[in-house]
């Protein structure tokens, strides 16, 4: 059986890994718990937390269903250090589609680097990642 997590969940009472500044009790954590995310930037941020602890069931969960892979595997040695939000387009709670585009930077064993993607979101029932470029 895989585990829900690869890593550690945050303490409700640090920092949350999103950068957002507020605590993982207050931001990713409700929404990695299984609470919809009102925007696209929320869900966006949540997904990137998401990566941060490994969690393989919520990034599928908030993947659209006609883009989502079958399965995901994420690397137990990639670490997700940091992540900007550098714009954003429509996504928020009455839209039904929005953009989000961010820099994540990462390190990889003795590797650094920044992953650059402008996500597009969709909200049916509730806010998905669609896909990016």
């Amino acid at each position: 059986m895989v585990p829900d997590r690869m890593f550690s969940t945050p303490p409700d009472d640090s920092r949350c890994p999103c950068g957002s500044g507020s605590t993982y009790g207050e931001c990713c954590g409700p929404l990695l718990d299984g609470r919809a995310a009102p925007t696209a930037v929320q869900l966006m941020r949540s997904r990137y937390t998401a990566f941060v602890v490994g969690d393989r069931a919520y990034l599928l969960a908030t993947w659209h269903p006609s883009t989502r892979p079958d399965r995901l595997e994420l690397d137990a040695e990639l670490s997700w250090r940091a992540l900007e939000i550098v714009r954003t387009e429509r996504g928020g709670p009455l839209d039904r589609e929005g953009l989000v585009e961010f820099a994540a930077r990462y390190a990889h064993g003795d590797e650094r680097g920044v992953l650059r993607e402008t996500s597009r979101f969709v909200r049916e029932d509730r806010w998905r990642y669609l896909d990016g470029a």
